[in-house]
């Protein structure tokens, strides 16, 4: 018998999946989904595993995941929101029963999801038990709800809320009874409204917030730390060009502040067009011709190790040699692979000629540094080590081709200001981007790692609002927070509401000169 794993999507962020269902769905052989739940399968399972939208009633869906198990070994149910709170689980549960070997991954609870992403408990103050409604349910007696001691969650009614807090009172609840709404929960787009149920109509009316929600009435409501949306760079879209290696750790940090990255690949990365270099490289560094090691980049250092592993050889190659790494990217991989730099800096070759140490006399062999480079690389580090005394061979380790263009929607929300800031790493992604997509919005921010990047997309015609005060990723993303808490307290100053910049259409904004 086949396998069928129903996965329940609760707040459909795909960084809330857990393990289980991330695993599920990377074996899965077919998908069947509800509607608005794509993005959970975006870079989770491969292009071409088949995945079948369904919709409407129950025969309906038996009918489409019946056939999908059938023509399956793991077949994977997807089903959006909370269904074991609304009851399609359960009703799907037993319509398929002894059709397959059944899993369930249950997925995070919309009221407990509400509460967490609203910074408050759902049993606070006098309140001592949760009870939970759908607002689609036309017999709930409203008057029976009406307990200090209770706080209620009312599921689906955001857009009939003050319709629902007009039935709380007339059954008898306090007018000053607090209230939150939270819409589009854990996503960029949350928007959340509270205040108390007497003045509900015009707090929800002053907030012009639409779309399926969830209501919090009690005491609880109150008691909140609002920590989710008042993120540094909540709400942001963020475009992040890179070469072929995935920019993980920014990444991560621009997530954990509260934005939405998109990273475009600006170039890949190809073995050189002849090899016999990298052959004679690879043999002296197994024959103890050099003495220090630089990897400007991790492409660099991947494309030596890959060929060290061609020739049979491991880390012991690099046994009584010096290693050098240029930015943190270089490091991570030298580290991924067991090899422990001698000495590391920031993104530029500059901050590495600085501390690097001056040639030892009478040493012929250990004098001598070899540079694995792009085949586009500057001169600005081999002239430094020249200069301090140090023999250099450089070798083209691997070349640089700019990518094909990305996605119509990616390059439109380029054009026409889609995303509040680009966040540019090197130079190279400059001309790239720009080469592959177009010259991004003036309304869009640039943030550069330092000076010579800024220096590039400046000569773009693109006005640099942020440089980061290291060249580091991490100094970036500081400076980026930086500037948004800038523009936040400018624009509450102000009396606006508004203050990221894809939202705030100044005809002021300057361009380069």
């Amino acid at each position: 018998m086949n396998r069928l794993t129903f996965i329940c999507a609760g707040t459909s962020d795909p960084q809330l999946l857990t393990v289980r269902a991330i695993n599920a769905l990377k074996s899965a052989d077919r998908i069947v989904a509800d509607p608005n739940t794509s993005a959970l399968l975006h870079g989770i399972v491969e292009a071409d595993t088949d995945i079948a939208v369904v919709d409407g009633t129950l025969a309906q869906r038996k009918k489409a995941i019946t056939s999908a198990v059938k023509q399956s070994a793991h077949t994977v149910r997807l089903i959006a929101g909370d269904p074991i709170l609304d009851g399609v689980l359960a009703l799907e549960l037993q319509a398929l029963a002894g059709t397959a070997y059944i899993d369930v991954v249950p997925g995070i609870a919309i009221a407990s999801a509400s509460a967490a992403f609203s910074g408050l408990s759902l049993i606070a103050g006098k309140a001592r038990e949760v009870r939970v409604l759908d607002a689609n349910d036309t017999h709930i007696d409203w008057e029976q709800c009406i307990d200090p001691r209770t706080t209620l969650v009312i599921t689906h009614g955001a857009d009939n809320a003050t319709v629902i807090f007009k039935k709380l009172i007339a059954a008898g609840a306090d007018e000053e009874t607090p209230f939150r709404i939270v819409r589009a929960i854990g996503s960029i787009d949350q928007r959340s409204v509270h205040g108390e149920l007497g003045s509900a109509a015009a707090a929800v009316g002053a907030a012009r917030h639409s779309g399926d929600g969830v209501i919090i009435v009690g005491e609880a409501a109150a008691a909140s730390i609002d920590w989710f949306e008042n993120k540094a760079l909540f709400g942001w879209r963020v475009l992040l060009p890179r070469t072929k290696d995935a920019l993980d750790f920014l990444d991560h940090e621009l997530n954990a502040h509260g934005a939405e990255t998109t990273q475009v690949a600006t170039l890949s990365v190809e073995p050189p067009r002849t090899p016999q270099q990298m052959e004679k490289a690879i043999a002296g560094l197994a024959g103890g011709r050099f003495g220090w090691v630089v990897f400007t980049c991790a492409n660099s250092f991947n494309a030596v190790w890959d060929k060290t592993r061609e020739y049979g050889l491991d880390a012991r190659a690099f046994a009584g040699i010096h290693l050098a790494a240029v930015g943190e990217d270089t490091v991570e991989a030298m580290q991924s692979r067991g090899l422990a730099p001698d000495l590391a800096t920031g993104n530029t070759t500059s901050a590495l000629l600085d501390v690097f140490p001056d040639p030892m006399r009478g040493e012929e062999n250990v004098n001598r540094v070899l540079i694995p480079r792009a085949d586009i690389a500057t001169e600005t580090l081999t002239s430094g080590l020249l200069e301090l005394g140090w023999e250099v061979e450089e070798v083209t380790a691997f070349r640089t081709v700019r990518s094909a263009p990305p996605e119509q929607y990616i390059r439109d929300a380029i054009k026409s200001g889609g995303y509040d800031a680009v966040v540019f790493t090197s130079s190279a992604t400059v001309r790239n981007l720009i080469g592959i997509a177009g010259k991004p919005h003036q309304q869009s921010l640039i943030a550069c790692i330092g000076p010579k990047t800024a220096k590039a997309a400046e000569e773009h015609g693109l006005r640099v609002d942020v440089i980061a005060d290291e060249p580091t990723h991490a100094s970036l993303v500081e400076a980026l927070v930086a500037h948004a808490f800038t523009l936040q307290a400018e624009a509450e100053a102000a009396g606006h509401g508004v203050w990221r910049p894809s939202k705030v259409r100044a005809a002021a904004r300057r361009k380069a000169k």
